[in-house]
């Protein structure tokens, strides 16, 4: 059996299946990131792609379990990460409201139209995702999957809709030998980036020194520009800044470099226009803190995006 098939094997697996419950059992390597639960909520469930505006839903009213998943791999499709839990869900008897990709969904206006926790713990690729929503009749019982791919890893976020909590889906431990990853608390950089007009990129890493990072897969990335298609006519700056450390003009050239290294990274790595983004270096000329405390001077160091307009 190839790695990529034995991987396949792994994903999401059913081994048993208790009355309006649902056990899947995820490979050692899935990482919870992030879970909202909600003892009663309201929560929409789609019933067919977004079309003409409108995404149809049914308004479901109960207990609510979100989570997501982060799965390390660099072959697995986001169908490959749900069709077996399409098959489990069709053999516990469950109806299959919805079974569709990034296409066939509606695009950038379906992913903005459903319920998504936020990056980066949830990374959505708006040219690569699948989303199945499904239902258990005669019960209150509905479940809604979205699977994304990003660059060396799979995402899945599991929505469960209206169980009690004594039926609540069922996530297998993973392995307790494998490695555990700290969970991060979960950014929304585009509502930032509306609310305040500008956000830090908080997830890059530049060595002391250089002005080049590894931009592919940086979530943070990934939502500025899902975001950017979303809105055809926003423009954007990326606006690079330093510490006090070393002369004026070096400073200006070092944050105006790693500024233009986002812009890049955004055209090349996301599809961006280049068109719409400008970049600039303000050495060390608009600090947040104080230069006189490590503390301070870290923070000091950053890249900001800043919404510059939008026309129409």
């Amino acid at each position: 059996m190839t790695g990529a098939a034995r991987c396949l094997a792994m994903v999401l697996c059913c081994l048993a299946w208790p009355l309006h419950a649902l056990d899947l059992s995820l490979p050692a390597n899935a990482l919870e990131t992030a879970s909202r639960d909600s003892a009663l909520d309201q929560q929409p469930l789609p019933l067919a792609p977004y079309a003409d505006g409108v995404l149809p839903v049914r308004i479901l009213e109960g207990p609510v379990t979100r989570r997501v998943y982060r799965i390390p791999s660099s072959r697995l499709t986001p169908l490959q990460i749900l069709a077996p839990l399409r098959e489990q869900l069709k053999a516990a008897g469950y109806t299959v409201l919805l079974d569709c990709n990034q296409d066939a969904c509606g695009g950038f206006d379906f992913r903005f139209a459903i319920d998504v926790l936020p990056a980066p713990n949830m990374y959505v690729n708006i040219r690569a995702y699948h989303f199945i929503s499904a239902e258990l009749p005669g019960t209150d019982v509905a479940l809604t999957l979205l699977a994304s791919a990003g660059a060396g890893a799979g995402y899945l976020q599991i929505i469960q809709i209206g169980a009690d909590r004594a039926e609540r889906l069922a996530i297998a431990e993973p392995d307790a030998t494998a490695p555990v990853a700290a969970v991060v608390v979960p950014r929304d950089i585009v509502a930032e980036l509306l609310e305040q007009g500008h956000a830090v990129l908080s997830t890059l890493e530049f060595a002391v020194g250089t002005t080049t990072f590894n931009g592919a897969g940086n979530a943070e990335l990934a939502a500025i520009a899902t975001f950017m298609e979303a809105r055809p006519g926003l423009q954007i700056a990326v606006v690079g800044h330093t510490d006090t450390v070393g002369g004026l003009e070096t400073n200006i050239a070092v944050s105006r470099d790693r500024a233009q290294a986002v812009r890049t990274a955004l055209i090349e790595e996301y599809g961006v226009a280049p068109e719409r983004i400008e970049a600039g270096g303000m050495g060390y000329l608009a600090p947040v803190a104080s230069n006189l405390t490590d503390a301070g001077r870290e923070a000091n160091r950053r890249v900001e995006v800043i919404i510059v307009g939008e026309d129409g």
